[in-house]
């Protein structure tokens, strides 16, 4: 079942949306070598609750983490706890919250200090795929179509494309249908219709495309241990353009200060 959303429930979202924004940007305040990824959960969890909003993650299918916090090699779903983030480390961070009945969800990979330039060109790759993507998310397209686009610009670059997780419809619940995979065949997939809100994140590895699960249940690293990019927006379907509910605006705020 695929939820078409009114629009005074898409203006719902879009604060959600917002808030995830404005969480992630309170985080990568503290994003820096020596700091331990539960302490970044502990910032997170807080900020969100000051703002009227309950953490979309904590407890969702038993996960115990406010974030996803996946450095390096992991690609998502990584637990917080007491790994300690070191200068040149990569970081994807991801939140969700819940306020007023639905979910914001959106995902942006951090540099911690000095980064390697190889790294660097993957998280500005990752993110303008994800763009791209959204430029596909338009009325009277196709699932298949948003991930074509993320496909080819990232396989041209000889990344790998994880194919296990995919976006996802958001609103009411966390993960709604129409599943959006990062990779396909234009005019493939699900019809795109005004008012669907989707999850849109492509997840791309330095390397190959395979990944694999830790033995606690969440975790998904890259199978050769090279380092994975992650970034998320919500949006609307529109015509002829998408409406991104989410931002990075205020992440990028604070990037820039630093």
């Amino acid at each position: 079942m695929i939820y078409i959303k009114t629009e005074e429930e898409i203006e719902i979202q879009r604060e959600s949306s917002l808030l995830v924004g404005k969480t992630l940007a309170e985080v990568a305040k503290y994003v820096a070598p020596g700091i331990k990824t539960i302490e970044l959960d502990a910032i997170a969890e807080a900020f969100i609750k000051d703002h009227g909003a309950v953490p979309g993650f904590k407890g969702y299918g038993g996960f115990p983490g406010s974030l996803c916090i996946s450095v390096n090699d992991q690609v998502v779903h990584g637990i917080p706890g007491n790994q300690v983030l070191q200068e040149g480390d990569i970081v994807s961070i991801d939140c969700g919250v819940l306020k007023n009945g639905f979910y914001g969800d959106s995902a942006y990979t951090f540099a911690v200090g000095e980064i390697s330039e190889e790294l660097q060109l993957l998280l500005e790759r990752t993110k303008a795929s994800l763009y791209l993507g959204i430029e596909q998310a338009v009325a009277g397209n196709r699932t298949g179509d948003i991930g074509n686009a993320i496909q080819r610009y990232t396989e041209g670059f000889g990344y790998g494309v994880v194919r296990e997780l995919v976006g996802h419809g958001v609103g009411r619940k966390l993960h709604e249908k129409p599943e959006v995979p990062n990779y396909g065949r234009r005019g493939s997939g699900v019809k795109l219709k005004e008012n669907m809100t989707l999850a849109i994140e492509p997840m791309i590895n330095l390397g190959s495309r395979g990944v694999k699960q830790e033995a606690d249940g969440w975790t998904i690293r890259t199978i050769d241990g090279k380092p994975s990019a992650h970034f998320e927006h919500d949006v609307a379907i529109r015509k002829g353009k998408a409406d991104i509910l989410s931002t990075f605006s205020y992440i990028e705020e604070i990037l820039n200060k630093k």
